[in-house]
């Protein structure tokens, strides 16, 4: 006879060494519940140290309001908290409300907390080991509160096998504390290894005429790099009394990973798959499948409507209206890529110039005949033009033209580019190479236009815009094309076909593995029929059968525009590359394409300078 099992009470170090799991994964979980229980007590100064990427020992010290010795023993016990003062757990307004980080952490490790509340004569030290009594002590100490924890995970020896080296825990300590820093900028934040500083961020507060957004894009620049403050677009908007604000890269600054997405609900840094989500659909017309913006998003949310109280690391959060959050998200990057217009990140000028190297050969360069002195500081006039050099170099024809920019002529000859740039961003052009690319002057450098892409990201708009509006105009094909394919591709294709006519495409079934093409989107001209149905009915197979084209229009309107736009390989006139350049100006979104390359690349005249020595 198997005897019952019976049922009894876990020991209380048990049970607080099962919360430690759940709470103090690693020694990156125990800085950020100390950092965390730091900001909610008003701190303006934190310093950070760790050793041996925080097994060995994690020192959290700040200046905030500090606590009595009383209050100490008593933080110290499960779920004593002094940020519930209602008990209600649908208005947590800070960081932290379980009362489970400090009796969790104390029960697997040695720690010691010294504590002086401001006006207090002397601070107070309560040590605690392993769950074991807790003793009080006088100690020296300024205002504010230090915590020591040394040889974490001690008492549970098998824990220690879950961590990883101590360069990889100090690197999720890092990332951890950056994350903090991001939602705090009045707040100084230090992170040392006991050698070295490993952040060292101070306090930033907005200066006089600056609003709240500078002061936090300066903490981000300091974080993410300066690259990003230089191509970030201010999100600021607010629905139903939720508030979205922060900063988002251009599209032509991304990653091949998400590792640079920083949410914030609240100032609590989390993981949420639908934020994510959201961020993904924003983005989903401008970046390919395997890249990712960079932005740092914060979500004021009335406590009422989000659940904090998910899971015991505080990452996962869950909104009343989902909805409404997703669709504020949505909006406002999708207003702000559109308000940046053809604007391009910076960083794909660095990439240009860093492509360029001297050569180690002399004999590898053009031909230059010198004028002047020695070194880069002398004037150089360039020889004959080698005539293999030709080939590749379209002059622009039918100059005698009046362009779409009118090209004025200085008294030596020459175009004054001073008249005819200055009030162009994108400058006028001058010639175009390979067939394929516009070269633009502009008033202060030059202007590298990739047409095929430019073209395609202004169709697409087109289109967008005409189905906004109303529909698409079509036109009749004088002979309709018929594409043969897969019977099951004709069958997504015939199914879709009152959604595609919406849009300008009008198919008809030719048999059983065929369709005739009867009309195509007029501003689309002479398209590549063939490739723009096939790539179609590769799209409906991705998209399944459930969703409706209109809500992927932006990427049927891509691939719709990819082949009717011009192709890399035809020669362009002036007329036709200046008509180019200023649509490009007035059409939101075309510094990048669907896939989130640059379409241009934007050179300043110093920069150059510097390629040949003259600066």
């Amino acid at each position: 006879m198997i005897n019952p099992p019976v049922i009894r009470r876990l020991p209380e170090t048990v049970v607080n060494r099962i919360a430690a799991g759940e709470v103090v994964e690693r020694p990156a979980s125990a800085v950020k519940e100390l950092v965390e229980n730091a900001i909610d007590a008003g701190a303006r100064r934190i310093e950070v140290v760790i050793r041996d990427g925080g097994q060995t020992a994690i020192t959290v010290t700040d200046d905030g309001c500090g606590m009595t010795p009383d209050e100490i023993q008593l933080a110290l016990e499960r779920h004593a908290t002094s940020k519930l003062p209602d008990d209600d757990l649908m208005a947590v307004s800070t960081l932290g409300f379980r009362g489970e980080a400090l009796p969790s952490m104390a029960a697997v490790a040695r720690m010691t907390i010294t504590s002086r509340p401001e006006g207090a004569e002397q601070a107070w030290a309560v040590t605690v080991e392993g769950g074991g009594p807790a003793k009080a002590q006088p100690a020296a100490h300024p205002h504010g509160t230090r915590v020591d924890v040394r040889d974490l995970f001690y008492a549970t020896p098998a824990r220690l096998k879950f961590l990883k080296a101590a360069r990889t825990e100090q690197n999720h300590v890092v990332e951890t504390l950056n994350r903090l820093a991001m939602a705090h900028p009045e707040i100084a934040f230090t992170l040392s290894d006991g050698t070295r500083d490993l952040i060292k961020l101070n306090a930033v507060t907005p200066r006089l005429g600056d609003d709240a957004s500078a002061a936090r894009l300066e903490r981000l620049a300091g974080i993410m790099g300066r690259p990003f403050a230089d191509n970030a677009m201010t999100i600021d908007a607010i629905r139903e009394g939720i508030r979205l604000s922060g900063h988002a890269g251009v599209p032509t600054l991304n990653r091949g990973n998400a590792a640079m997405q920083f949410l914030f609900v609240n100032g609590r840094p989390v993981r949420d798959r639908l934020l994510l989500g959201a961020v993904r659909g924003a983005y989903r017309e401008f970046l390919a499948s395997d890249r990712h913006p960079l932005l740092a998003l914060f979500l004021e949310v009335p406590p009422t409507e989000v659940d904090v109280n998910v899971h015991p690391a505080k990452t996962e959060v869950r909104f009343r209206d989902a909805g409404v959050v997703r669709g504020l998200i949505v909006s406002a990057l999708k207003h702000a890529l559109a308000e940046a217009g053809h604007r391009a990140s910076t960083t794909v000028a660095g990439a240009a110039l860093g492509a360029f190297r001297p050569s180690d050969n002399p004999g590898d360069a053009l031909p230059l005949g010198r004028s002047g002195g020695g070194g880069y500081g002398g004037a150089y006039a360039p020889a004959a033009r080698p005539s293999g050099l030709s080939d590749h170099y379209a002059p622009l024809p039918d100059l005698d033209r009046a362009p779409s920019a009118p090209m004025t002529m200085d008294p030596d000859g020459g175009v004054a580019a001073e008249q005819s740039t200055a009030e162009y961003p994108l400058g006028v052009a001058r010639a175009q190479v390979h067939a394929t690319y516009v070269i633009a002057q502009t008033a202060d450098g030059l202007v590298i236009v990739d047409q095929h892409a430019a073209h395609e990201r202004l169709t697409q708009e087109k289109i967008k815009t005409a189905m906004a509006s109303g529909g698409v105009n079509r036109q009749m094909l004088l002979i309709p094309e018929v594409v043969e394919m897969e019977e099951p591709a004709v069958d997504r294709l015939l199914a879709r076909a009152d959604e595609l006519a919406e849009m300008g495409l009008v198919i008809e079934g030719f048999g059983p593995g065929a369709v005739v093409v009867r009309e195509t989107p007029a501003l689309l001209g002479d398209m590549d029929i063939q490739g723009v149905i096939r790539d179609l009915a590769d799209d409906l197979a991705e998209y399944g059968e459930t969703i409706a084209l209109a809500e992927r229009i932006g990427d049927v309107c891509a691939t719709m525009a990819c082949h009717g736009s011009i192709r890399a390989g035809r020669r362009l006139n002036a007329d036709e590359m200046n008509r180019l350049l200023r649509e490009m100006e007035a059409t939101p979104h075309s510094g990048q394409c669907s896939h989130g390359r640059p379409t241009y690349v934007e050179l300043k005249l110093a920069d150059i300078e510097k390629l040949f020595g003259r600066r």
